[in-house]
């Protein structure tokens, strides 16, 4: 899906300064002088100034050695008065009620601060005893429990480790935010707090905010968006996840040639007056947009829960989609050279918009893959490029549990028109089922296209995950066969997923092939689970069984 058969074409919060009070940090803070009464200082001046106050009253500021601080925002007066307020963690842990201004005379002496709160930081251990599914758990019923009378769907939680020291004496907290719709389809959110030693409440509070919306979604439903507001209106970019946008295309094209392009088609960001998007028809261009923002929140959120990656270069920066690209256009890519995704809306008797939650998925895991083991797109380890995508972007719809988009192992299901002949454009459990895919590996697989090659690998984690034989799963029948006639146990999708992607980030390289992919997948789960683990062992059946040995 890079192309439907198409090559991949090869790819709030505000800056922070930290100051971390250890002897190797004060070494190195730079002492600059104050600046010239008669300038105005910068932003950066005043950031130096306030670091050395810092330094200079640390103690009445309650700083010890486990803390480290972060600029959060800077504000120089008209005469020059300095204010930089700074967040704090304690031992790494982000401490809650932990933040402070320091206030600066407009030549930079030290006037005074204002703290959150004044107790002393410090907590007995960082190492919870309650478990963060645990309170994930405990949260999500909370948002259940402030919205009663509704059916609560696609409630999600993510819990954050911190030091509260907003609650009387800091102790060790999990702060999670919970979300999900309610029974007309309207996004209800709520922050809980929670005891990590004991698993009692803390505090709670709702966390709908003005700028967050919801779309009605082609292929997905009513999905909660997180946007930016511009005055009276908002815009479908997401500050909580690097600013990603979506912008449409206008049914205009690139002027690329060999990789170097002279021209892009536009992604005029959408824009909407109450902040509800779409219609969930393709009569409304701003639903497809829907469907693609969300499977760019999906895919951000799964690769940083699941794999603690921050964006898809792993550099916290969001990209952008394109939606409605040419005309008729049966195809979706991801782009390294612009650091987007595209997505035509189809022909309507063949595909229709592609722009799915596992399409999403599959093409941002290609931006991933490029910027890790870049597999070359050509060959064995092309099918393992086009692989890692199927599998990944898969495990992005099942992280997603969205009931209007159930997690499957098919491929781009939802994309599908009956013009197309199959119920999907790729099948995990027995690849051959699409007419062209591979089920084993044999020496000419190499030969394939890349597209067909990866049905190995794919077969390979179908496999590792749900076993052979005839199962149903999530509502969708699987029939798995083995190349050599053996019984494989699954593992569950989860540490497929974990296994797979160490494999992708730590041993494959650019010319991995099917034999490498066996070593750097038994690798990753040595160090996952254990050498000669349930898990090791599984993964050396499961390659057995696609006769990769």
């Amino acid at each position: 899906m890079s192309r439907i058969r198409q090559h991949v074409r090869g790819t709030r919060r505000t800056a922070t300064a930290g100051v971390a009070l250890t002897t190797a940090t004060l070494l190195a803070v730079s002492l600059s002088p104050a600046a010239h009464a008669d300038a105005r200082p910068t932003r950066a001046t005043a950031v130096e100034n306030a670091a050395s106050a810092l330094l200079a009253h640390a103690a009445s500021l309650g700083l010890t050695a486990p803390q480290d601080t972060s600029v959060r925002d800077v504000v120089v007066d008209k005469d020059g008065t300095q204010h930089v307020r700074y967040d704090r963690t304690y031992r790494q842990i982000p401490v809650l009620g932990g933040d402070f201004v320091v206030h600066l005379a407009p030549d930079g002496a030290y006037r005074g601060a204002d703290r959150a709160t004044r107790q002393a930081i410090s907590v007995p251990s960082v190492t919870p005893r309650v478990s963060g599914p645990r309170a994930a758990g405990l949260a999500v019923s909370a948002l259940r429990a402030a919205n009663p009378g509704t059916t609560l769907k696609q409630a999600k939680a993510k819990p954050v480790l911190v030091v509260d020291a907003l609650h009387g004496s800091p102790k060790l907290a999990w702060r999670t935010d919970a979300a999900g719709l309610d029974s007309l389809g309207n996004p209800v959110a709520r922050t809980v707090l929670t005891d990590a030693r004991t698993g009692a409440q803390i505090d709670a509070w709702d966390s709908i905010e003005t700028a967050t919306g919801d779309g009605k979604a082609l292929y997905s439903g009513t999905v909660p968006l997180e946007t930016t507001q511009s005055g009276t209106s908002y815009q479908l970019k997401d500050p909580t996840r690097g600013n990603t946008y979506t912008g449409d295309a206008e049914g205009k094209t690139d002027l690329c040639i060999f990789g170097i392009c002279f021209s892009r088609a536009p992604a005029t960001l959408f824009t909407d007056a109450d902040n509800h998007w779409g219609s969930g028809t393709t009569a409304d261009r701003a639903s497809a947009a829907v469907d693609a923002q969300y499977g760019t929140n999906e895919t951000w959120d799964y690769y940083k829960n699941v794999h603690g990656r921050n964006g898809i270069a792993g550099d916290g920066k969001g990209s952008y989609n394109r939606v409605h690209y040419g005309s008729n256009y049966n195809n979706a890519f991801w782009d390294d050279s612009c650091f987007c995704m595209t997505y035509g809306d189809g022909d309507g008797t063949t595909f229709g918009p592609l722009v799915a939650l596992d399409v999403a998925g599959h093409e941002m895991t290609h931006g991933v893959t490029s910027k890790t083991a870049a597999l070359t797109y050509s060959g064995e380890s092309g099918g393992l490029n086009e692989a890692t995508s199927d599998i990944l972007g898969t495990m992005v719809e099942w992280y997603a549990n969205n009931s209007s988009d159930t997690g499957d192992y098919l491929i781009g299901e939802k994309i599908v028109k009956p013009g197309f002949g199959k119920a999907a454009l790729r099948f995990m459990d027995k690849p051959s089922k699409d007419g062209s895919s591979a089920d084993y590996w044999s020496s000419s697989v190499g030969n394939l296209d890349v597209h067909y090659s990866s049905g190995v690998a794919n077969h390979f984690a179908y496999l590792l995950a749900e076993g052979s034989g005839a199962k149903t799963v999530n509502g969708v029948g699987y029939d798995s066969p083995t190349y050599n006639g053996s019984t494989v146990t699954g593992i569950g999708r989860d540490k497929v997923g974990k296994i797979w992607y160490r494999a992708l980030t730590v041993y494959m390289t650019s010319s991995t092939n099917y034999a490498g992919a066996r070593t750097a997948t038994l690798n990753a789960a040595k160090d996952l689970y254990g050498a000669g683990s349930t898990e090791y062992n599984a993964v050396a059946a499961a390659w057995s069984a696609v006769n990769v040995n």
